[in-house]
């Protein structure tokens, strides 16, 4: 006499106790979710519980076919609705940045900071925010406000002094105002002397 290869189909267990069935499995995963948490178990277990309380309170739907695509259903559900929630972080909201991050970040001087040495403290810098610092011009004292140009892997970032708030452009235009601005008093100073002399 050959047996046959499941429970289900031996006549132990009727396709009225599927339902049942389920609900325990799904209770069994959500339980190891608990356990473990990590998001190993949390859509199968959802799926097999909620199709398995729907064949439980609506017994027509008990077949196995429809109780197969409710948890195919359910487990859709639960997979949109566990992305959605974002409940351990997968869309990377939580995740640690790279040095990549650092661009752009605001900060205050804490040791003096040249070309060749110095310090400074991140705004959010993270779990330490403070790095070694290199200017990009000249020297900046301490308690100045940085921007972080290149953050140069993370471990030594170039930053700027936000007081100066000009690029190489605006340092420009304004030696040249300054060139004009001198000219202008030596000719007014020239005319005071030629109007003196007369």
């Amino acid at each position: 006499m050959a047996y046959p290869p499941f429970p289900l189909q031996s006549g132990l267990v009727g396709p009225e106790t599927l339902p049942l069935l389920l609900v325990l499995a799904g209770l069994g995963l959500s339980l190891a979710e608990a356990i473990v948490p990590g998001a190993h178990f949390v859509v199968v277990g959802v799926a097999l519980l909620a199709a398995g309380l729907v064949g439980l309170l609506l017994p027509p739907l008990a077949a196995p076919f429809v109780l197969g695509l409710l948890v195919f259903a359910f487990g859709g559900l639960a997979l949109y609705g566990y992305r959605e929630l974002d409940i351990y972080g997968g869309k990377g909201e939580s995740r640690t940045s790279d040095s990549a991050s650092l661009t752009g970040k605001t900060g205050r001087v804490t040791e003096r900071v040249t070309p060749t040495s110095g310090e400074v403290k991140l705004d959010e810098g993270g779990f330490n925010p403070f790095y070694a610092a290199r200017s990009v011009h000249g020297e900046l004292e301490v308690g100045s406000e940085v921007v972080v140009v290149d953050p140069g892997g993370g471990n030594v970032v170039t930053v700027e002094g936000l007081d100066l708030g000009q690029d190489e452009i605006d340092r420009e235009l304004a030696r040249e105002r300054l060139r004009r601005a001198e000219e202008k008093e030596k000719e007014r100073e020239s005319e005071r002397e030629g109007a003196e002399e007369v």
